[in-house]
């Protein structure tokens, strides 16, 4: 696509053959390699271990809770429904979205690409799309519980099985986001819940995959481990924000949802090789003699040593700006002031601030307490919500959702952090650790609450399942099957 064409509201996938279920992402992932203009690309951006929305040129739906039942429990006002957009005027625009995604890489179209397709026959046809979605989900689940058993300081050592098993799960979680759509087409049940399910998951992961990496480099609860955990949020909020306003997701012929998300099962698995204290030595030493210039250049410089600046420089000299001026492009091409999106940024801008001011708060203990599992798996729904309440409004062509009610705890624990530098006594850290488990219990039971409201309303408007296949749809889909084996 040329930087002079307009961009429709919404079209096909425009990938070429054998591209139409694309790996995931809106993005953010491998930070060595450098973002190239949009006419040639979709760009890079951070860390290899954030796995963004999936494009998918057919998106799943398929099955639904048995919610119907349930209703008196699930009953909202209109206004609670026209701000949440599953309004009827909302969610009409469900059954006329197409989703848009180009993917250039030649990993996913020749390596990835015949994987996938071959995975996606192991499917049985009676497996909901959705369903493939959830159960790639649990392989990061399990493994964050694996975490939590052998490394729960994310230093270690651990035992080698369990970086192999990182590695393997997010291998998996991979290969799981990228077949639900074309099991979707398998079997006849691809709809817009689809897109809503698959990058809501994509939302929670964020802070939690993230968790393999801090491990994997034994980061620990450092700074260092802070951020690697924490700022793929701001690469996949600004990527949902992008194609909030652009309707179209771009992977270049290097991305990290494909070529990224291999690079960092290789760290996984080179610590489970060699230990992640491979990653504190000096680079020269590891290159020895083979590059005798390298080494002298690199001396006693590691791969830790520069992991911040290289992941910081990525993500705020190339992700961030691009996504900036291709907002601003989209806005210009539709006759639509400019200034206004830059509002939109509120939400993330608190979600960032607060949490800079409350774990870099030297009166705060709970990176001293080793909470940061706890507070990345608090952050998966805070986040989860922000940015899916984003992607519904896009699916619904609604206003933007400028604010979430889960950001309130967090400005809380900034300033309970902080209340030392106005005159009151330091929070204890037993009651630090308390208020962040209130809010982890807060912001699960808000986030499940919603998300089945909102799923619930979907199946009913669209007469879908959430996680089922109907019996009839089944059978019909095993006879297709069968008699295209026949021929």
């Amino acid at each position: 696509m040329s930087a002079n064409e307009t961009l429709p509201l919404f079209h096909q996938n425009t990938a070429g053959e054998g591209q139409e279920n694309m790996v995931p992402n809106t993005s953010m992932l491998f930070p060595f390699v450098p973002r190239l203009p949009r006419s040639d690309c979709r760009p890079l951006c951070p860390p290899v271990w954030l796995l963004a929305p999936r494009p998918r040129k057919e998106l799943s739906s398929s099955l639904r809770l048995p919610m119907r039942t349930w209703d008196t429990s699930l009953t909202i006002s209109q206004g609670k429904a026209q701000i949440e957009c599953i309004s009827d005027d909302a969610l009409i625009h469900l059954k006329s979205y197409k989703y848009s995604s180009v993917d250039k890489s030649p990993v996913s179209k020749y390596i990835l690409g015949p994987w996938w397709n071959f995975f996606v026959t192991l499917l049985p046809l009676w497996m909901a799309p959705n369903m493939v979605t959830l159960v790639g989900f649990f392989f990061i689940l399990a493994n964050v519980a694996l975490l939590v058993v052998y490394i729960p300081d994310l230093i270690g050592p651990g035992p080698s099985w369990v970086y192999f098993s990182l590695a393997a799960g997010l291998f998996m979680y991979q290969t799981m986001d990228n077949v639900d759509g074309k099991q979707a087409r398998r079997t006849g049940t691809s709809s817009g819940l689809g897109e809503l399910f698959d990058h809501g998951i994509d939302s929670l992961n964020c802070t939690l995959a993230s968790l393999f990496q801090v491990a994997a480099m034994a980061l620990g609860t450092s700074p260092a481990g802070v951020f690697t955990a924490l700022c793929p949020c701001v690469a996949m909020f600004f990527s949902t924000w992008e194609t909030y306003h652009t309707h179209t997701l771009y992977l270049g012929f290097i991305n990290g949802p494909t070529e990224g998300l291999l690079i960092a099962c290789g760290i996984m698995i080179t610590s489970g090789i060699w230990g992640p204290e491979i990653w504190s030595q000096p680079m020269a030493g590891i290159l020895g003699d083979s590059l005798p210039g390298l080494a002298e250049i690199l001396g006693e410089t590691s791969v830790r040593d520069i992991w911040v600046p290289l992941v910081a420089v990525t993500l705020l000299g190339t992700h961030v700006p691009f996504c900036v001026v291709n907002v601003i492009d989209a806005r210009r091409k539709q006759g639509l002031p400019v200034f206004p999106v830059f509002l939109e940024l509120a939400p993330m801008t608190v979600f960032t601030v607060t949490i800079v001011a409350w774990l870099g708060s030297p009166y705060s203990t709970l990176m001293k307490e080793n909470h940061l599992i706890l507070f990345c798996c608090t952050m998966s729904f805070v986040f989860g919500r922000l940015t899916t309440k984003m992607i519904l409004a896009h699916l619904t062509r609604q206003p933007f959702p400028y604010w979430t009610a889960m950001l309130w705890p967090l400005v809380g624990g900034a300033v309970l952090a902080n209340l030392p530098r106005i005159g009151f006594p330091q929070l204890s850290a037993s009651l630090e650790a308390y208020y962040l488990w209130a809010y982890f219990a807060f912001a699960t039971v808000l986030y499940f609450r919603w998300a089945f409201v909102v799923v619930n309303a979907i199946c009913n408007f669209l007469g879908i399942n959430a996680l089922t296949i109907p019996k009839e749809k089944q059978i019909a889909n095993k006879r297709a099957h069968d008699a295209a084996k026949l021929h």
